[in-house]
């Protein structure tokens, strides 16, 4: 029987890190991907300037790629937090057979 507790594990972790991008990633990743797009757009064109079309689209631009990358980081980095913890227990893989435990190594093929 194959063991899937790395694949399985991977799924857990991207659903725990889409939940906490969710609460957190979506907030802090606009606010601070906004910050990033005033101040792009501030050097641009002048800090007391009107904002035109191109300065506001600079500044969703930013926004958005604030948003992008706090939903990579959270749901790539619980994915890779919960595969890793999935090859631990594929390692750590324990047999009860008849009442006895029979550690058994995990093979690579």
């Amino acid at each position: 029987m194959k063991r899937m507790a790395s694949k399985t594990g991977a799924y857990v972790g991207a659903g725990i890190g889409l939940a906490l991008f969710a609460f957190f990633g979506l907030l802090y990743g606009s606010f601070i991907g906004g910050v990033v797009g005033l101040h792009l757009t501030g050097q641009l064109f002048g800090s007391p300037a009107e904002f035109g079309i191109l300065a506001r689209m600079l500044l969703a631009l930013g926004v958005m790629s604030g948003v992008l990358l706090a939903a990579v980081v959270c749901v790539t980095g619980s994915a890779l937090i919960g595969y890793l913890a999935g090859c631990a227990v594929d390692l750590l893989h324990v047999e009860i057979k008849t009442g006895s435990i029979i550690k058994t190594q995990a093979t690579v093929k």
